[in-house]
């Protein structure tokens, strides 16, 4: 049996994508705000489990937008998301992505004290100035600690994409995510990645750039 394949064009290839997957979304209907972002993340994941299991805080893409307009730094927690990042366009804002588990000092750290990098890396985070967006989608444990860091005071982000994966403490570090009172989105239950948490903060960026993606 011949395979036949589709042909696209590839600067066609996203559009035909999301066509797709506004079809196989068939009748169902989402706040217009968010609908971007869940079939953003589906775009990159190819599962449509994400139509279900995101959750936004009340305002949360315009607190996000407004922060990425306002020259935001947005944190990682594996150089992977920071690469998915498009950083040309946070950068025509006046921000900047970051990434601290790969610096030596954190890993230095963590070890002398028993705890992971990722957990030190938030703390390095918490002491930047300026609007900060949290872009997590991989450890728990970097969630964890800044939902620790949110209660005792230290950190006051600007928004929180809680998308790490797995199976040890992963629904349970979005469950305390779900409880602050600080700007969210939320891939709930195990799934997640950083291809997740970035696809979330690129639809951010997108909406705030008008769509422009340079």
């Amino acid at each position: 049996m011949k395979v036949e394949l589709q042909r696209v064009a590839p600067a066609d290839i996203e559009a035909r994508s999301m066509e797709i997957i506004t079809q196989e979304l068939g009748e169902r209907r989402f706040p217009a705000e968010q609908l971007p972002i869940i079939k953003r993340v589906i775009h990159t994941s190819a599962d449509f489990d994400y139509a279900d299991n995101l959750r936004f805080s009340e305002g949360v893409v315009e607190q996000g937008v407004a922060a990425i307009r306002g020259g935001c730094t947005v944190v990682t927690d594996t150089q992977m998301a920071w690469s998915g990042v498009n950083k040309r366009v946070l950068e025509r804002f006046g921000g900047k992505a970051v990434c601290f588990m790969s610096d030596p000092d954190v890993a230095a750290e963590a070890k002398a004290r028993g705890v992971t990098r990722a957990a030190v890396s938030m703390e390095r985070a918490a002491a930047l100035e300026g609007p900060v967006i949290f872009a997590l989608g991989n450890a728990p444990t970097a969630l964890v600690r800044v939902c620790e860091l949110i209660d005792e005071g230290k950190l006051a982000p600007a928004l929180v994409i809680g998308a790490p994966v797995g199976f040890v403490n992963v629904v349970e570090s979005k469950e305390l995510l779900l409880r602050t009172d600080v700007p969210s989105i939320t891939a709930c239950g195990r799934k997640g990645g950083s291809n997740v948490a970035a696809a979330i903060c690129n639809a951010l960026l997108y909406l705030a750039s008008g769509n422009v993606r340079e």
